[in-house]
């Protein structure tokens, strides 16, 4: 009787309705319901001897959760990439020996739709099957060999939380082989800094604003935390009356600095990422996005905003790859390199891993520039970037999930 709760009390949430949740890995777990509330989810449970992806969601409020999560084995080298929720890169390819085990913390945002009794955040169709809008917090282990031990779960409602708002080239893209750098940046920070990436494929800075999506960030936003918004992709695109990058663009963009400041927080804003478009044979990018950046910029000086210029950096980087090699950055791929992929794949403004594991990398160095105080929560193996000394995407490793969609995502 004592063996049998001892593994109940290591495999079990502490307590129904618990702020802290422990799981001992090497134990047997149940597939997930909603009755028990945590459990593996997705995909089959891992056999003891199988070396494939699996995920392991628990049933939580929305919030802060930061995660411990133990990674090893006694029986085998390990070698794991921890995800959350739509594909936020927590831990990137951790080798351990056969015996061996290493420890990571982090934080993961988990929210739902609602903001209160009578509104909610609008989600598109689209939107409906995504983990970021569920019930649970999900994290995904993958890697050649995932290795885990243990994970625990603990509310932690007092951390900075950096808010990301935007579109396609933003958010937690939730299938392969899209991604964006909002779901790479997490990978930069520890334990003790939450990102909570609010934005949506095809939205602009008024539509992001209409479906409730800052005022679900203003029933959490506190002092000290961050607001970081990029817009202008699909901003330049609205031919309604008084739309425009001189009139309605900036009176949006006015509109998240007066509610983001009167709640104590910092607002950033991120120029747009370049369009892989190249002119003067092929040397140079070329400028499609019309007065939108000076826009932006106007109003950061006008009401003393910070400003990260991803549309410059990003244009260093294609121009420094090249035409042929800008490519590896975007979903440029042959035809029937994914399942039912019978056509090539060519998209010239949405970011694959590699792509947005480098723009997101360009984010931090602004913040660098900027000097922020979340900085001192940055992991120690940052190395500064330089997107004029890319890194090499030959030796870039990825674990694919195991959720792929080959349809373009909304803007462009």
């Amino acid at each position: 009787m004592k063996k049998i709760l001892c593994i109940m009390a290591l495999t079990m949430p502490l307590a129904a309705n618990a702020q802290t949740f422990d799981y001992d890995m090497t134990k047997e777990l149940p597939v997930y319901n909603d009755a028990a509330g945590y459990g593996y989810d997705l995909l089959p449970a891992p056999g003891k001897k199988s070396n494939e992806p699996f995920y392991f969601s628990v049933k939580v409020p929305d919030g802060n959760y930061k995660v411990k999560v133990v990674l090893g084995s006694k029986k085998k080298a390990g070698n794991t990439t921890v995800r959350a929720e739509g594909r936020r890169l927590m831990v990137e390819n951790a080798n351990t020996k056969k015996g061996q085990t290493e420890t990571y913390e982090f934080v993961v945002n988990k929210r739902s739709p609602k903001i209160d009794d009578t509104k909610r955040v609008r989600i598109k169709t689209r939107e409906k099957d995504y983990l970021n809008w569920d019930d649970k917090l999900t994290l995904e282990f993958n890697g050649s060999a995932p290795a885990v031990q243990s994970i625990h779960i603990e509310k932690d409602d007092n951390c900075p939380t950096v808010y990301l708002c935007g579109n396609s080239t933003v958010v937690d893209q939730n299938n392969e082989p899209w991604a964006s750098w909002g779901q790479m940046i997490t990978r930069w920070f520890n334990g003790n800094i939450a990102i909570s990436n609010h934005a949506e494929s095809g939205l602009t800075a008024g539509s992001f604003l209409a479906q409730n999506r800052l005022d679900k960030i203003m029933t959490t936003l506190k002092k000290g935390d961050y607001v970081i918004c990029e817009f202008g992709h699909n901003d330049q695109k609205e031919k309604s009356p008084g739309s425009g990058a001189w009139y309605n663009f900036q009176h949006n963009l006015k509109i998240f600095i007066d509610k983001v400041r009167s709640k104590g927080a910092t607002i950033i804003f991120c120029t747009p990422t370049q369009r892989r478009a190249f002119e003067n044979n092929n040397k140079i990018i070329k400028e499609t996005h019309g007065d939108y950046p000076a826009a932006m910029e106007d109003v950061a000086r006008r009401e003393n905003v910070p400003v990260i210029d991803l549309h410059q950096m990003t244009r260093e980087l294609f121009e420094t790859l090249g035409y042929e090699d800008s490519k590896r950055t975007l979903v440029h791929y042959p035809a029937n390199t994914f399942p039912g992929q019978e056509k090539e794949l060519a998209d010239n403004t949405h970011f694959n891993t590699f792509g947005a594991y480098e723009v997101a990398k360009m984010v931090v160095m602004g913040m660098k520039k900027l000097n922020l105080p979340l900085l001192k929560d940055l992991r120690p193996d940052f190395k500064d970037y330089d997107p004029k000394k890319p890194d090499d995407w030959k030796t870039f490793k990825w674990a694919p999930a195991k959720n792929a969609n080959l349809i373009k995502p909304d803007g462009n």
